[in-house]
Order: structure tokens, then C-alpha cells, then sequence
């Protein structure tokens, strides 16, 4: 091999070493909290204590949500509507209500209603009160480490020092392989079988890797990709509202004819649900309504309307700038959550692939010898008859 080609190898390998054991920690932490969190949805049915609804026939229509919304009200008459969020899955409005419209969102209380009849039919409790379930835990561990944004940024940033190493693990496997048939683990050392594994599985797995490393990334940076999207395009969208009053609650239009006008407007799409008047997303004029695609492609893409919350006129549907429409890609791409059960279970085992390619990693470097690169690639480069 050149000296040319050692001396870049050599870089790579630096660059391979410490990014990986920058990360490897946290990649674990990933993947261990990831693997219940790919089967969320299935693992809330089946530890759900939630009552069950109504067995009523098939095709039934959904209660006009202006009574559910009414219904929250009496229920808690000191709180204010956030949103109503209308799911598409199973028969349920969840209503949103804070203390305040500026209140910390981890105050906000959820009433659970069937959407078919109006009945409702549990509370949830505010997220700084009600005791941390086990899907709620591996979430905040996997997102922030309950660090608040901080520690999203910074697990963001462990994210991205993973896509470097995957991509210089990518480029010292090339090499090693030139002479060794794919999937051959030599046996004349421990370490050198260890080794091979590690590279097989790493390169079997880098396109996955990539792609869930750099869409984790950018979930870790939806909180500031929001807030870039507020301050920019929507106060933009704001002006001819500026200096007006807040409008008074007792003034809003009807809730479900703005969700009736965003389905009219967009008919290749629905919605699902409404965000009220705030400060925090959205407008203090407008109702906000999210509305998505109804073929499989488009369903996790969101586009919002805003409609005057007193007048109830269409204000105008709002362009997504290109890095929320990335986010909103990200999300499920991240979670294997758009292909169904069996998308999940490849994702899963992609998972336990990627702990033993860590653990392997790790394992290596605890075990490395304190030898010339140029040794170390002559002998990882023999071919597997030449080591037996």
C-alpha cells in the first residue's frame, strides 16, 4: 500500500476512533430508547387504561366539534382552549386547555371525547403532575435527556458526530475488503473476528445508519426550526394585523365550520386539527388548522390554514418553508412509522444490528494493540484462508 494511501487511512482512522467513542454512549442510549419507541403506538393500546368507546355502527358522523369544544369549557371553565385535535385512527377529539394562552404547554390538560358522540369520556393530567409512564420516559430520554432544549441541541449534535463516523468507518472498510471475501470472519485471532463483524454488519447497515442518524438530527432541531418559521414567514403573514386588540374569546367564530372550510379548500387533503388563537405558534387572530395528505405518500406532510377566528374568513394556506417540510419527512423516516407492523419490525432489528456494531466498536478499541497502522492494515487485510 502507498504511503500516500496510509497516511489518508491514517487520517480517516483518527477521525473513525473519536467520533465514535465521542458517541457511543449516547448511540447506545439511542438505540436502547428508540426500540420500545418505534412500537409506540402498539405499545399505548396494549398498556392503555383508558376507557374504551362506544361499540356504535360503522359510517356513524363525528358530533359537531363547536359542543365538544363547549363541553371542554364547562368542564374546565378557568382554563382556555389550546387545540382540538381530531384523530383519523380511532374515534377520539382530544381538546387542549391551558391556564393561560401564554402557559407553559407541560400545564395543559387533554380531554378525551368520542368523536362520534360528544361524550367525554377521561382527563388527562398536566404533564408536570401525572407520573412519568414507561413510554414517556424512554421519549424524554431519547429527545433531551430531560434537558429541555438544551439537551436536544446537544444530542443533535451527538447525532451529527455519528454521521461522521459512519461515513469514515464507510471509507477504512474499502481496504480491508479488497482482499477478503464479503461476510468471512477470520478465526486466528479473537480480535481480528470481532473486527470483521464489526465491518460487515457497519457496511450492511450504513445506508440505515445515515438515514436515521441524519433525520434524528433534525428532529433534535425542530424546536428552533418552529421558532425560526414564527419570527420569519408568519409574523410576515401578521402585519395587516399589527396593533390590533387580541380578539375576545366570546367573539370566535365557529370551530368547525373553519375545519369545514380548510377541507373545502384543500380537498385532496383533511384536517386534523385546530391550534386556537396564542402567541406561542401560530396567530393571535387566526385559527391555525393542519390539515395533511390522503394518499399514503402525502400523510405525513402537514400544510396549515389560517382562518380569522372572528370573522371566519380563509386568510390565506400557508407555504411550509422547506426546512419544516424536511422535518416533517424526518419524523417518520426516523421511527420506520409510514410502512405499517412490518416496517417497524425491520426498523427493530436494524436497532439490535446497530447496538452490536456499538458494542463491537467499543470493544475493539478497549482491546487495540499499540502497533504502526501500517502493521496493524497488513494484517487486517490477509484474507480469511491465509489466517486459518
Amino acid at each position: 500500500m502507498a504511503r500516500d494511501d496510509i497516511t489518508r487511512l491514517r487520517r480517516w482512522a483518527v477521525v473513525h476512533k473519536w467520533t465514535s467513542l465521542a458517541c457511543t454512549v449516547f448511540l447506545l442510549l439511542f438505540c436502547v430508547t428508540g426500540l420500545p419507541l418505534i412500537f409506540g403506538d402498539e405499545l399505548r393500546d396494549l398498556l392503555s387504561d383508558e376507557p374504551p368507546f362506544a361499540d356504535l355502527p360503522a359510517g356513524m358522523p363525528n358530533a359537531n366539534l363547536d359542543l365538544i369544544v363547549a363541553a371542554a369549557r364547562e368542564r374546565r371553565p378557568d382554563h382556555h382552549v389550546w387545540f382540538v385535535f381530531v384523530d383519523d385512527d380511532e374515534p377520539k377529539v382530544l381538546v387542549g386547555m391551558l391556564p393561560s394562552p401564554t402557559a407553559d404547554p407541560k400545564t395543559a390538560r387533554r380531554l378525551r371525547f368520542d368523536s362520534r358522540t360528544g361524550e367525554l369520556l377521561n382527563e388527562i393530567e398536566p404533564a408536570d403532575v401525572r407520573p412519568l409512564t414507561f413510554l414517556d420516559l424512554m421519549l424524554r430520554l431519547h429527545r433531551d435527556l430531560f434537558a429541555g432544549l438544551a439537551g436536544e441541541l446537544f444530542l443533535g449534535f451527538m447525532g451529527l458526530v455519528f454521521v461522521v463516523a459512519v461515513v469514515s468507518g464507510g471509507v477504512l472498510y474499502a481496504p480491508f475488503a479488497r482482499r477478503q471475501a464479503f461476510g468471512g470472519l477470520r478465526s486466528a485471532s479473537r480480535r481480528l473476528w470481532w473486527l470483521d463483524l464489526h465491518n460487515m454488519l457497519g457496511v450492511v447497515t450504513i445506508a440505515w445508519a445515515l438515514v436515521v442518524g441524519a433525520t434524528g438530527v433534525m428532529n433534535e432541531l425542530s424546536q428552533p426550526l418552529f421558532a425560526v418559521w414564527q419570527r420569519t414567514d408568519v409574523q410576515e403573514m401578521l402585519k395587516p394585523y399589527r396593533g390590533q386588540s387580541v380578539p375576545e374569546v366570546a367573539s370566535f367564530s365557529s370551530v368547525q365550520a373553519a375545519f369545514d372550510l380548510a377541507a373545502r379548500t384543500l380537498p385532496d387533503r383533511h384536517p386534523t386539527s385546530v391550534v386556537f388563537p396564542n402567541g406561542r405558534v401560530g396567530s393571535p387572530h387566526h385559527y391555525l388548522i393542519w390539515t395533511k395528505g390522503n394518499a399514503a405518500l402525502t400523510a405525513r406532510l402537514f400544510t396549515p390554514v389560517l382562518v380569522e377566528v372572528v370573522s371566519g374568513k380563509l386568510t390565506t394556506v400557508v407555504e411550509m418553508p422547506w426546512y419544516l417540510r424536511a422535518l416533517q419527512v424526518s419524523r417518520p423516516l426516523h421511527f420506520g412509522d409510514y410502512g405499517g407492523l412490518p416496517l417497524k419490525i425491520i426498523w427493530a432489528l436494524l436497532d439490535f444490528v446497530t447496538i452490536t456494531v456499538l458494542g463491537s466498536g467499543l470493544y475493539l478499541w478497549l482491546s487495540r494493540r499499540r502497533s504502526p497502522i501500517e502493521l496493524r492494515l497488513r494484517e487486517e487485510a490477509v484474507p480469511p484462508e491465509s489466517a486459518r
